[in-house]
């Protein structure tokens, strides 16, 4: 047998294409899309300005902004043949699967042309659709409520009609402006990714000429393998986890003004949960939330929503609580494995405190992500070349078939 040495595993570190999207680690750190760094977007931008960034190419100016957000206001909308469809789909299934199966059926309703004009009306057509399919079926399957989702066209962005839909039997909660604003940054820090898994997956779709639904579809379902997304599901299973297995009252005081370490009092409810972490290290359990593909010391995204996390840690003690438990899971992952939070991790804890459940945490990643995937899709479509790697075979010599 004639074996080769690969390249790499899983692509890493090799050069698949050019894009003018978005820089993802250079030279270790940052990220910025089209040229705009992610914390200078995620202070004074909002997903709707970024979302026209990423599908259109530039800034929006005030009246493209407006109109903008009016083209979204109004594609929102669910065609009755979807509303059917969803109200068929089990409470049981994944929610990733519910989002993948409603895009594909609009890809039937809403057929494009093959030309740049066609894939931005698809585009927006689906950052508008997204949270509505996505509140619509959770709340008749989990709810038995069907939801008049045009109660919340009135609202100007994303976040607020995404929580004000979910949340509208609360409407304390659902219109507070501070879980609106942190969703929304939220929404930005997930926007645009370069060519991860389910944006390479993608624009392998566009490179065959295929539709623009088709290689959303590719990425959902990309996106749904928990190698790739679910992160943050998986980490807010371990918190609770930790939760209930410290089952005492709160830890210590948060925070001195200097940063976000841990206090150097009572110890005991770190140390069960760095015994707990490294017990399941030992049974190679992976920790999901930490580390990147990328990034070589820390991950730009995950500074700016670990600060929104501990802000609103700060409703009420239970949320708190959850955000010191956080706080001693990373310092174990640090000592231990030398490992950073990447985004997923504090975006657990942030999505819990504003009362999303944890099954639609990646499915709002897909609600964000489609703006990046789009943009990739249409720069694909623009200068294409079919994407079709080598492999290093390792099988066995040539022989005679007898």
């Amino acid at each position: 047998m004639t074996k080769t040495t690969a390249i790499s595993k899983g692509l890493r570190g090799q050069t698949a294409g050019d894009t003018a999207i978005s820089t993802v680690g250079k030279d270790g750190i940052g990220l910025t899309y089209r040229g705009y760094a992610i914390e200078d977007l995620s202070q004074n931008a909002s997903f709707e300005q970024v979302a026209y960034l990423l599908i259109h190419g530039e800034k929006p100016s005030a009246e493209n902004l407006d109109l903008f957000i009016q083209r979204l206001i109004n594609l929102r909308p669910l065609p009755a043949i979807i509303l059917n469809l969803l109200e068929q789909i089990s409470k049981n299934s994944n929610p990733m699967d519910v989002l993948r199966t409603a895009v594909s059926l609009l890809g039937v309703l809403e057929p494009e042309d093959n030309d740049l004009k066609s894939k931005i009306r698809c585009a927006e057509s689906l950052v508008a659709k997204l949270p509505g399919i996505l509140i619509y079926w959770y709340m008749f399957s989990h709810k038995n409520i069907k939801i008049n989702l045009s109660k919340f066209n009135n609202f100007l962005s994303t976040a607020a009609y995404f929580l004000n839909g979910l949340n509208f039997l609360n409407l304390e909660k659902s219109q507070d402006p501070e879980l609106i604003k942190a969703l929304d940054t939220s929404l930005i820090l997930y926007a645009e990714h370069e060519f991860n898994a389910s944006t390479f997956a993608a624009r392998i779709t566009a490179s065959t000429l295929s539709d623009y639904y088709s290689c959303i579809t590719s990425a959902i379902g990309t996106l749904r393998g928990n190698l790739h997304g679910g992160a943050n599901e998986a980490a807010m299973d371990l918190i609770q986890e930790c939760e209930t297995y410290l089952n005492t009252p709160p830890l210590y005081p948060l925070i001195s003004s200097s940063g976000l370490s841990l206090p150097q009092g009572e110890r005991r409810d770190q140390d069960l949960i760095e015994k707990m972490i490294l017990k399941k290290l030992e049974r190679k359990e992976k920790i999901m939330g930490f580390g990147h593909a990328v990034y070589k010391t820390y991950d730009p995204r995950n500074l700016i929503i670990k600060n929104i996390s501990q802000k609103l840690s700060l409703i009420n003690p239970k949320f708190k609580r959850i955000f010191e438990i956080s706080l001693a899971i990373e310092q174990t992952m640090k000592s231990e494995k030398n490992l950073f939070p990447n985004l997923d991790f504090y975006s657990a804890s942030a999505y819990y405190f504003m009362g999303i459940p944890t099954e639609l945490f990646t499915p709002l990643f897909v609600i964000s992500r489609i703006t990046g995937w789009s943009a990739h899709v249409i720069e694909q479509t623009n200068n294409n070349h079919l994407i079709r790697p080598n492999a290093n075979y390792i099988g066995p010599d040539l022989r005679r078939w007898v």
